[in-house]
């Protein structure tokens, strides 16, 4: 078995996060593990990993053997291929030759035409990125064709295709999509994106924090409250930082509205009365979309803190300082993190420089001076 894995370190409190090559993975070790996994990696023999291990934790060397044997098995094992499934032979599909719908969105200075084969298509992407749309224009910049056959949906940007993605991973799909906006609005290639977070950015025109939480705790809505009290809204669900200035992107989709804020938000947004409303069975939510306040797609920010919001009925204002530990656990899993191994180093430093809050609110309005007190480094 090849050991010579490769791997980046950081140290969290008084853990070790570790990050693995070859499956892009990040684990978070207690630093006796990540020191074994260290020593496993230089090649040091697992006996005397073990007894090393053996005398500083006084116990029988066996146990540390069979530690060591299990560890290493779970780390250098090779993984299950997470390759999204897509058609083995596509290389003779072909883009359709007429869509039922066409539309044009202007983004910043350039100009989108997006083809929609049905209806169904057009519903996958076309509802928060309606706000964009101008009308039909001859000239266009950038051309994404989409459209279903076998179940499968096909991507082709420019005529080249990008990727074909099953129902059951129409989020990768509409990731890709995402993603390809982004590398055309900002004119960054993807390797040059430290990565993109599920989460709501917010700025107040100098810099940006990061609004993180489980659907349905309120990242959205705090957001539309924000925006309607001098904050700008960078980015929603989709947040894109950037390699060479470690900044959050400005990404200009609209903002998701739950059905259950609505009551909250009509008394500012009277428009969320007559828009369209989508019933999304997959995510079992239905939502309608706000219009972002931000005028300049080109923004960028930095972000120095990150905070984990939630709305609870009746509850104090509770805003306080968490864990670098549990805010990484809970950062990671729904994010997209760039697999070139400089990249990762640069995520880990970026990481290491934030500040963590977990903010609980029922009080609309003690939330946002909560928030702008963060932005003011007044806590």
């Amino acid at each position: 078995m090849n050991k010579q894995t490769n791997f980046l370190y950081k140290t969290a409190e008084n853990k070790t996060i570790v990050w693995f090559e070859n499956s892009n993975e990040y684990l978070i070790l207690e630093n006796t593990t990540a020191d074994i996994l260290k020593r496993l990696n230089k090649g040091i023999s697992v006996n005397e990993i073990a007894e090393a291990l053996s005398k500083k934790l006084s116990v029988p060397k066996e146990k540390t053997i069979d530690f060591i044997l299990d560890l290493e098995k779970r780390i250098y094992e090779p993984k299950n291929s997470k390759e999204l499934e897509i058609i083995n032979d596509y290389r003779d599909i072909k883009i359709p030759k007429s869509f039922e719908y066409i539309k044009y969105y202007k983004i910043n200075n350039l100009i989108f035409k997006v083809s929609f084969l049905s209806e169904k298509e057009l519903s996958l992407v076309h509802p928060k990125f309606s706000h964009l749309v101008i009308e039909k224009s001859e000239i266009f910049d950038v051309e994404f064709d989409v459209f279903i056959n076998n179940k499968y949906i096909f991507l082709f940007v420019d005529q080249k295709l990008i990727g074909a993605w099953s129902y059951k991973n129409i989020h990768y799909f509409q990731g890709k999509f995402s993603m390809l906006l982004i590398q055309k609005i900002h004119q960054k290639e993807e390797s040059e994106w430290m990565g993109v977070f599920h989460a709501s950015a917010v700025s107040n025109q100098k810099k940006s924090i990061l609004f993180l939480g489980d659907s349905g705790n309120g990242k959205s809505t705090s957001l539309a409250l924000l925006q309607a009290n001098g904050f700008t809204c960078l980015a929603d669900d989709f947040v894109p930082i950037d390699i060479e200035k470690r900044e959050v992107y400005s990404f200009p989709s609209a903002i998701s509205i739950k059905k259950n804020s609505l009551e909250t938000l009509l008394p500012i947004y009277p428009e969320l009365e007559t828009s369209a409303e989508y019933n999304f069975k997959r995510l079992n939510k239905i939502v309608r979309y706000l219009k972002p306040n931000n005028n300049n797609y080109f923004s960028h920010l930095p972000c120095n803190d990150l905070v984990f919001i939630k709305y609870e009925k009746d509850s104090n204002l509770i805003c306080k300082e968490i864990s670098k530990v549990d805010a990484f656990q809970q950062l990671v899993p729904d994010s997209w993190l760039s697999p070139k191994k400089e990249n990762a180093k640069i995520f880990l430093d970026w990481f290491d420089s934030l500040t963590c809050y977990q903010l609980t609110y029922s009080n609309n309005n003690e939330m946002i001076k909560t928030v702008s007190k963060i932005f003011n480094n007044e806590l």
